[in-house]
């Protein structure tokens, strides 16, 4: 059916210019601009309606908003524009997954042959069913200290092997891939396929992040899918796939669409990455930069070593120009004197102070002989002991009968007391 006949059966006058059936033939064909012409004055006429749906989609792009809708009970979407001229006339907080209702006029584009609806009023109905899902899982997995940063674990500098999660032939297998390669060369790679959307998402995704987690040769882990919009994206908000990222003893990435694209995934991987090719940048080292690097170490070692060489040669060159070290024998020679002096004073001072000592020994011991006993007993006294050893001082403690001992110059001789007399002879010298 032609656009002619489809606005003559709807009661519609059709366009002066609309294309009629015998307007164009296999021989005659009509013009690609008049065809898009026909539709765009077709589709004009039709009146502003209010649809309610789910925003899917919502991108920024020179002042206007480019979003679709979603039925809230079926799969089907259509394709809305809201230009910078009724921006002001919306909430500015409306965001992928809200429950909106929005005044809709159908829009045709000849110049692109694109359908859509221009938007000249929305307004919240609440947030979609999926969106409150996914904010009470993620308050929920936020308590339970899922996302504390203190339990991310830190990603290897170089992985031996990387383990990929991916679509099969996917573009973003193909971005990790080359870009990492371009990094590092000999990186190496365990690629598990799994379905990146629809029902076999997570089921698969957990297969093959529990294959990749117990491979011991693995040492991390890439999630990586190509941008969608949020429906598309909601297998990698899943609370069993969350979970068990989130229990794996491998660091993860995440790789999940592009920078608006936010699954709850990011946020319990160790680290998140914007896109497969920011990860595969952040997975593996640069190999240029890191020989850069070490060149740059090596030249700043060198530096470092050839100044503390040079401050080193130049104390030493200092210490050598000093008198001390340049010619030392003067010092020593004047220095050789002095010991000379020193050594002869004191050889003096010794002989001087031993001659002292000498002469009070020599007198200390005439002084002790003068005062000892025995130069008493080699004048020819003698001492007279009791028994006990007790010397006799008087003749009346030797009554007669008493035994003596006598002790004379030399030796002593036993004696017996005849009692004391009156008068005794006098020694005779010699």
């Amino acid at each position: 059916m032609t656009v002619f006949e489809a606005s003559t059966r709807s009661g519609e006058t059709p366009p002066a210019d609309a294309v009629a059936p015998r307007d164009s033939s296999a021989d005659a064909p009509t013009s690609v601009a008049r065809l898009n012409g026909t539709i765009r004055d077709f589709v004009a006429r039709w009146n502003t309606v209010w649809v309610e749906g789910e925003i899917t989609s919502w991108n920024v792009r020179g002042g206007n908003i480019f979003a679709r809708l979603k039925d809230t009970r079926s799969e089907a979407q259509i394709s809305i524009r809201i230009w910078s001229s009724v921006r002001p006339r919306i909430p500015g907080d409306l965001a992928v997954g809200d429950h909106v209702v929005a005044a809709v006029k159908a829009d045709y584009f000849v110049k692109a042959g694109d359908f859509s609806f221009a938007v000249s009023a929305m307004k919240h109905v609440g947030l979609g069913d999926q969106l409150e899902k996914l904010e009470k899982l993620r308050l929920q997995l936020r308590q339970e200290g899922l996302f504390d940063p203190s339990r991310k674990k830190r990603l290897p500098f170089l992985p031996h092997v990387i383990g990929l999660i991916t679509g099969e032939k996917s573009d973003a297998e193909k971005d990790v891939h080359r870009n990492a390669e371009l990094r590092w060369p000999q990186v190496r790679f365990r690629t598990e396929y799994a379905a990146v959307q629809g029902d076999r998402c997570v089921p698969e995704t957990l297969a093959a992040l529990a294959r990749l987690d117990a491979d011991p040769d693995v040492d991390v882990i890439v999630i990586a899918r190509g941008g969608g919009d949020p429906q598309t994206l909601l297998g990698f908000s899943d609370e069993r796939l969350v979970r068990a990222v989130a229990a794996a003893s491998t660091p993860i990435v995440s790789a999940i669409g592009h920078e608006n694209d936010h699954p709850l995934l990011d946020d319990v991987a160790d680290l998140r990455a914007s896109t497969p090719t920011d990860a595969a940048k952040r997975v593996v080292p640069d190999v240029s930069e890191q020989r850069a690097l070490i060149a740059q170490l090596r030249s700043r070692a060198t530096t470092r070593l050839t100044q503390r060489l040079s401050h080193d040669i130049a104390q030493l060159e200092q210490l050598r120009s000093r008198p001390s070290l340049r010619s030392p024998d003067p010092i020593i020679d004047s220095r050789s004197q002095d010991v000379w002096l020193l050594l002869s004073r004191g050889r003096d001072t010794i002989t001087r102070q031993q001659d002292a000592a000498g002469r009070a020994t020599s007198e200390l011991r005439a002084s002790l002989r003068a005062l000892s006993p025995a130069a008493t007993l080699s004048r020819g006294y003698a001492i007279a002991h009791l028994d006990g050893g007790v010397i006799l001082r008087d003749a009346a403690d030797a009554p007669a009968g008493s035994r003596l001992t006598i002790t004379v110059d030399r030796g002593s001789v036993a004696a017996r007391s005849e009692g004391e007399i009156e008068e005794a002879p006098a020694p005779r010298s010699g």
